[in-house]
């Protein structure tokens, strides 16, 4: 599938949080909602970006906005990284990487001359009609929370 673009519907999902409840886009419904999608628990990068998310979660609310994290990890892990991280936003597992997939982000990459499939670090914003209203996928890990509460504040 080629990678989604603004405009498009949001594939819909249904996977286990880090809690182990079921949780779907479609509970957010006439709701915006940041569905970004980061490649492991844990790592550098990842808690990078999920600190970023959680120190600007006031922020995010007061735009009306619900994040959503999801990556390949189990829900194990997720549980351990929204306690260890003190997050406090959804996680979803994906591990096999259907939802991944539909988003058109499970790609071929490249890393230290191997190439394997993997999740491609991006960010959808979808909208209260259930439209993706953007798709960032150029930002750094450190500043990414900074990339979304612009994007947000300059499209309310």
């Amino acid at each position: 599938m080629t990678h989604l673009v603004a405009g498009d519907k949001a594939p819909q999902f249904s996977l286990e949080d880090q809690q182990g409840n079921r949780v779907s886009l479609s509970d957010f419904k006439g709701q915006r909602v940041v569905v970004y999608f980061y490649p492991k628990a844990m790592t550098p990068g990842c808690i990078m970006q999920a600190e970023g998310i959680r120190d600007s979660k006031d922020a995010l609310d007061d735009m009306g906005v619900k994040v959503i994290g999801i990556s390949n990890d189990a829900v194990t892990k997720l549980a351990r990284f929204e306690e260890k991280k003190e997050l406090n936003f959804t996680l979803l597992s994906d591990e096999d990487h259907a939802v991944t997939e539909s988003y058109g982000i499970w790609q071929l990459k490249k890393f230290m001359g191997r190439e394997f499939m993997g999740l491609v670090r991006t960010t959808f914003i979808v909208g209260a009609d259930g439209k993706i209203e953007a798709v960032l996928d150029k930002f750094k890990t450190k500043s990414h929370h900074e990339t979304l509460l612009q994007w947000l504040a300059e499209n309310p």
